[in-house]
Protein backbone atom coordinates (compact mmCIF):
# COMPACT_ATOMS: atom_id res chain seq x y z
CA UNK A 1 0.00 0.00 0.00
CA UNK A 2 1.31 3.53 -1.14
CA UNK A 3 1.76 5.14 2.06
CA UNK A 4 -1.20 8.64 2.47
CA UNK A 5 1.76 11.46 2.40
CA UNK A 6 5.12 11.83 3.28
CA UNK A 7 6.00 14.61 6.19
CA UNK A 8 9.07 15.70 6.84
CA UNK A 9 9.11 14.14 10.05
CA UNK A 10 6.70 13.14 12.77
CA UNK A 11 6.59 12.96 16.58
CA UNK A 12 4.81 10.04 18.38
CA UNK A 13 3.88 9.68 21.67
CA UNK A 14 3.30 6.06 23.15
CA UNK A 15 1.04 5.55 25.81
CA UNK A 16 -0.07 2.36 27.83
CA UNK A 17 -2.39 2.05 30.32
CA UNK A 18 -1.40 -1.23 31.34
CA UNK A 19 1.72 -0.62 33.29
CA UNK A 20 3.42 -2.83 36.11
CA UNK A 21 4.54 0.06 38.00
CA UNK A 22 1.89 2.82 37.48
CA UNK A 23 -1.64 1.39 36.23
CA UNK A 24 -3.65 3.80 33.99
CA UNK A 25 -0.49 6.43 34.06
CA UNK A 26 -1.24 8.21 31.13
CA UNK A 27 -4.91 8.97 32.38
CA UNK A 28 -3.38 10.26 36.04
CA UNK A 29 -4.44 13.70 37.23
CA UNK A 30 -1.39 16.18 37.49
CA UNK A 31 -2.04 19.60 38.83
CA UNK A 32 -0.26 22.64 37.51
CA UNK A 33 0.43 26.27 38.95
CA UNK A 34 -3.26 26.76 39.23
CA UNK A 35 -3.61 23.84 41.35
CA UNK A 36 -6.04 22.36 38.38
CA UNK A 37 -5.56 19.27 37.39
CA UNK A 38 -5.16 17.78 33.86
CA UNK A 39 -4.64 13.94 32.41
CA UNK A 40 -0.46 13.27 32.01
CA UNK A 41 -1.37 12.58 28.44
CA UNK A 42 -2.86 15.83 28.13
CA UNK A 43 0.39 17.51 29.84
CA UNK A 44 2.92 15.40 27.53
CA UNK A 45 1.30 16.86 24.53
CA UNK A 46 1.50 20.38 25.84
CA UNK A 47 5.32 19.96 26.47
CA UNK A 48 5.49 18.50 22.98
CA UNK A 49 3.66 21.51 21.28
CA UNK A 50 5.43 24.13 23.52
CA UNK A 51 8.59 22.92 21.75
CA UNK A 52 6.78 24.96 18.27
CA UNK A 53 7.89 22.08 15.92
CA UNK A 54 5.80 22.49 12.49
CA UNK A 55 5.30 18.19 12.71
CA UNK A 56 2.38 16.35 12.68
CA UNK A 57 2.00 14.93 16.22
CA UNK A 58 0.14 11.35 16.76
CA UNK A 59 -0.52 9.61 20.20
CA UNK A 60 -0.25 5.72 19.78
CA UNK A 61 -1.99 3.55 21.89
CA UNK A 62 -3.66 0.39 22.39
CA UNK A 63 -6.16 1.33 25.06
CA UNK A 64 -9.67 2.84 24.11
CA UNK A 65 -9.65 4.93 27.40
CA UNK A 66 -6.82 6.61 25.97
CA UNK A 67 -8.06 7.28 22.86
CA UNK A 68 -10.98 8.74 24.27
CA UNK A 69 -8.78 11.45 26.10
CA UNK A 70 -6.94 12.41 23.39
CA UNK A 71 -10.05 13.07 21.13
CA UNK A 72 -11.45 15.17 23.70
CA UNK A 73 -8.27 17.06 23.61
CA UNK A 74 -8.44 17.70 19.84
CA UNK A 75 -5.75 15.57 18.95
CA UNK A 76 -4.70 12.37 16.49
CA UNK A 77 -4.90 8.86 18.57
CA UNK A 78 -3.69 6.07 17.07
CA UNK A 79 -4.75 2.50 17.54
CA UNK A 80 -2.23 -0.08 17.72
CA UNK A 81 -1.95 -3.82 18.72
CA UNK A 82 -1.77 -4.66 22.68
CA UNK A 83 1.96 -7.09 21.62
CA UNK A 84 3.86 -4.01 21.41
CA UNK A 85 6.66 -4.53 23.92
CA UNK A 86 7.84 -1.21 24.25
CA UNK A 87 7.20 2.46 23.02
CA UNK A 88 9.74 2.30 20.41
CA UNK A 89 7.69 -0.97 18.91
CA UNK A 90 4.79 1.26 19.44
CA UNK A 91 6.18 3.99 17.25
CA UNK A 92 6.85 1.79 14.61
CA UNK A 93 3.38 0.30 14.81
CA UNK A 94 2.18 4.10 14.83
CA UNK A 95 4.53 4.29 11.51
CA UNK A 96 2.32 1.39 9.44
CA UNK A 97 -1.15 2.46 10.40
CA UNK A 98 -1.15 5.85 9.63
CA UNK A 99 0.73 4.42 6.28
CA UNK A 100 3.64 7.23 6.04
CA UNK A 101 7.03 7.20 5.50
CA UNK A 102 8.54 10.16 7.42
CA UNK A 103 11.97 10.97 7.17
CA UNK A 104 12.70 10.29 10.78
CA UNK A 105 10.21 10.11 13.77
CA UNK A 106 10.75 11.75 17.58
CA UNK A 107 9.49 9.21 20.34
CA UNK A 108 8.55 11.79 23.18
CA UNK A 109 7.67 9.48 26.28
CA UNK A 110 4.17 9.94 27.52
CA UNK A 111 5.45 10.42 31.31
CA UNK A 112 8.29 13.18 30.18
CA UNK A 113 5.86 16.24 30.77
CA UNK A 114 8.72 18.26 31.93
CA UNK A 115 10.97 17.62 29.03
CA UNK A 116 12.34 21.11 27.57
CA UNK A 117 10.91 22.12 24.60
CA UNK A 118 15.05 22.73 23.29
CA UNK A 119 15.68 19.33 23.92
CA UNK A 120 12.96 18.47 21.65
CA UNK A 121 13.58 20.97 18.77
CA UNK A 122 17.51 19.98 19.54
CA UNK A 123 16.67 16.23 18.57
CA UNK A 124 14.60 17.58 15.57
CA UNK A 125 17.60 19.56 14.20
CA UNK A 126 19.78 16.86 14.60
CA UNK A 127 18.17 14.40 12.41
CA UNK A 128 17.68 17.05 9.94
CA UNK A 129 21.37 17.93 9.97
CA UNK A 130 22.49 14.25 9.82
CA UNK A 131 21.24 12.18 7.32
CA UNK A 132 23.33 9.52 8.19
CA UNK A 133 22.22 9.35 11.84
CA UNK A 134 19.65 5.99 12.21
CA UNK A 135 19.18 6.75 16.02
CA UNK A 136 19.52 9.55 17.78
CA UNK A 137 18.57 10.41 21.72
CA UNK A 138 19.11 12.98 24.32
CA UNK A 139 20.72 13.29 27.68
CA UNK A 140 21.47 16.05 29.84
CA UNK A 141 24.19 16.44 32.09
CA UNK A 142 23.41 16.30 35.73
CA UNK A 143 22.56 19.01 37.92
CA UNK A 144 22.90 18.80 41.46
CA UNK A 145 19.11 18.06 42.40
CA UNK A 146 18.87 15.33 39.64
CA UNK A 147 21.88 13.54 40.64
CA UNK A 148 20.32 13.59 44.36
CA UNK A 149 17.11 12.56 42.57
CA UNK A 150 18.65 9.50 40.96
CA UNK A 151 20.56 8.32 43.97
CA UNK A 152 17.33 9.15 46.22
CA UNK A 153 15.61 6.53 43.89
CA UNK A 154 18.44 4.13 43.55
CA UNK A 155 19.14 3.15 47.24
CA UNK A 156 14.96 2.81 47.69
CA UNK A 157 15.18 0.17 45.37
CA UNK A 158 13.20 2.16 42.93
CA UNK A 159 13.39 2.37 39.05
CA UNK A 160 13.72 6.05 38.31
CA UNK A 161 15.54 7.10 36.19
CA UNK A 162 17.98 5.98 33.39
CA UNK A 163 21.59 7.53 32.85
CA UNK A 164 23.72 6.65 29.82
CA UNK A 165 27.74 6.34 29.14
CA UNK A 166 29.47 7.46 25.81
CA UNK A 167 32.12 7.25 23.46
CA UNK A 168 34.45 9.74 22.45
CA UNK A 169 32.66 10.82 18.76
CA UNK A 170 29.48 11.29 21.61
CA UNK A 171 27.65 7.65 20.42
CA UNK A 172 25.97 5.41 23.40
CA UNK A 173 28.30 2.65 24.92
CA UNK A 174 25.57 1.90 27.10
CA UNK A 175 22.82 2.65 29.30
CA UNK A 176 21.35 1.57 32.90
CA UNK A 177 18.72 2.65 35.42
CA UNK A 178 21.84 2.16 37.81
CA UNK A 179 23.85 5.77 38.42
CA UNK A 180 26.71 5.24 35.93
CA UNK A 181 29.33 5.91 35.96
CA UNK A 182 30.18 5.15 39.35
CA UNK A 183 31.41 7.81 41.92
CA UNK A 184 33.08 7.89 45.05
CA UNK A 185 31.67 11.30 45.20
CA UNK A 186 30.73 14.12 43.08
CA UNK A 187 33.45 16.39 41.67
CA UNK A 188 33.11 20.00 43.46
CA UNK A 189 35.24 21.94 40.79
CA UNK A 190 33.90 20.09 37.60
CA UNK A 191 30.64 18.99 35.83
CA UNK A 192 29.51 15.98 36.89
CA UNK A 193 30.22 13.43 34.54
CA UNK A 194 26.70 11.40 34.59
CA UNK A 195 24.21 11.66 32.03
CA UNK A 196 20.59 11.69 32.34
CA UNK A 197 19.12 9.89 29.66
CA UNK A 198 15.49 11.42 28.96
CA UNK A 199 12.86 9.22 27.33
CA UNK A 200 12.78 11.08 23.53
CA UNK A 201 14.45 9.67 20.86
CA UNK A 202 14.23 10.08 16.78
CA UNK A 203 14.46 7.26 14.17
CA UNK A 204 14.94 6.50 10.98
CA UNK A 205 12.02 4.36 9.95
CA UNK A 206 14.27 1.75 8.31
CA UNK A 207 15.64 1.17 12.20
CA UNK A 208 12.31 1.32 13.63
CA UNK A 209 11.60 -1.78 10.41
CA UNK A 210 15.03 -3.42 11.76
CA UNK A 211 14.58 -2.95 15.35
CA UNK A 212 11.17 -4.87 14.89
CA UNK A 213 12.36 -7.39 13.33
CA UNK A 214 15.42 -8.17 15.79
CA UNK A 215 14.51 -10.05 18.70
CA UNK A 216 15.44 -8.30 22.58
CA UNK A 217 18.18 -8.57 23.82
CA UNK A 218 19.83 -10.19 27.27
CA UNK A 219 20.07 -6.41 28.35
CA UNK A 220 17.04 -5.33 27.28
CA UNK A 221 15.33 -7.99 29.24
CA UNK A 222 17.61 -7.16 32.29
CA UNK A 223 17.57 -3.61 32.51
CA UNK A 224 13.85 -3.12 31.42
CA UNK A 225 15.27 -0.72 28.74
CA UNK A 226 14.28 -0.98 25.23
CA UNK A 227 16.95 1.29 23.36
CA UNK A 228 19.63 -1.65 24.51
CA UNK A 229 18.26 -3.70 21.65
CA UNK A 230 19.47 -1.55 18.91
CA UNK A 231 23.31 -1.24 20.50
CA UNK A 232 23.36 -5.24 21.20
CA UNK A 233 22.66 -5.32 17.49
CA UNK A 234 25.05 -3.11 16.28
CA UNK A 235 22.68 -0.36 15.30
CA UNK A 236 24.67 3.05 17.29
CA UNK A 237 22.67 5.69 18.98
CA UNK A 238 23.98 9.59 18.43
CA UNK A 239 24.07 11.01 22.08
CA UNK A 240 22.92 14.84 22.26
CA UNK A 241 24.26 15.81 25.51
CA UNK A 242 22.71 19.36 26.62
CA UNK A 243 22.53 21.53 29.85
CA UNK A 244 20.41 21.38 32.26
CA UNK A 245 17.07 23.55 31.54
CA UNK A 246 17.08 25.76 34.96
CA UNK A 247 14.64 23.00 36.22
CA UNK A 248 14.70 19.20 37.44
CA UNK A 249 12.94 17.24 34.20
CA UNK A 250 11.74 14.60 36.66
CA UNK A 251 9.77 11.85 34.82
CA UNK A 252 6.64 10.62 35.88
CA UNK A 253 8.10 6.97 36.71
CA UNK A 254 6.67 6.11 40.00
CA UNK A 255 3.79 7.54 42.50
CA UNK A 256 6.45 9.20 43.95
CA UNK A 257 7.46 11.41 41.35
CA UNK A 258 4.20 13.44 41.49
CA UNK A 259 5.04 15.72 44.32
CA UNK A 260 8.20 17.00 42.66
CA UNK A 261 6.49 17.11 38.76
CA UNK A 262 3.76 19.40 40.48
CA UNK A 263 5.90 21.52 41.95
CA UNK A 264 8.11 22.17 38.78
CA UNK A 265 5.16 22.89 37.31
CA UNK A 266 3.70 25.53 39.71
CA UNK A 267 7.23 27.23 40.18
CA UNK A 268 7.44 27.35 36.23
CA UNK A 269 3.99 28.62 36.24
CA UNK A 270 2.45 26.15 34.04
CA UNK A 271 -1.22 25.93 34.75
Amino acid sequence: MEPNSTPRGVIVIPARYASSRYPGKPLAAVAGATGQTQPLIARSIAAVRRAGLDLPLHVATDDARIMRAVEALGETPVLTPESCANGTERVAAALEALRIEPDYAINFQGDALLTPPGFVAALAAWMEDHPDCAVATVAMRCSAGVYTHLLADQAAGRSGGTTVVTDAAGRALYFSKRVLPFLAEPPRDAPNPVLLHLGLYAYRPVALRRYRALPPSPAEQAEGLEQLRFLHHGIPIDVIALDPPGWDPIELNNPTDLAPIEATLTARGIA
